[in-house]
């Protein structure tokens, strides 16, 4: 499985559509940490960015705020979206989440 989290300064972005970067991070079937990989995302448009996760073989995106449409292209491609995560690292999220111990609040974004 593959998670990507979008993010800006180590920390998640809270506006998925702003970060400079994502981090994809590679989980076994034993819930274990195998690989992380920063990747550059491409000019932001609508759609893109799903389309290049999916290329990228991401299953669940973990994010602080993400508008409602940007939603449905993730779905369409059969992604897992969990929006309202708090601005954390990266591996704590995921860590967390694996544990079902993430805690979400407020999708911070309304469009």
């Amino acid at each position: 499985m593959k998670i990507a989290l979008p993010v800006e300064n180590d920390r998640l972005c809270l506006h998925f559509g702003h970060c400079t970067k994502f981090v994809i991070v590679e989980v076994d079937e034993s819930k274990h940490i195998v690989g992380k990989e920063d990747a550059v995302p491409p000019p932001h448009e609508p759609g893109v960015l799903p389309k290049w996760l999916h290329e990228k073989g991401v299953n669940v995106i973990i994010a602080g705020g993400m508008g409602m449409r940007a939603q449905q292209f993730f779905q369409q491609f059969g992604m897992q979206v969990i929006v309202g995560a708090p601005p954390e690292h990266p591996q704590t999220l995921v860590l967390a989440w694996l544990d079902g111990k993430l805690t979400t609040g407020t999708n911070v974004c309304d469009h």
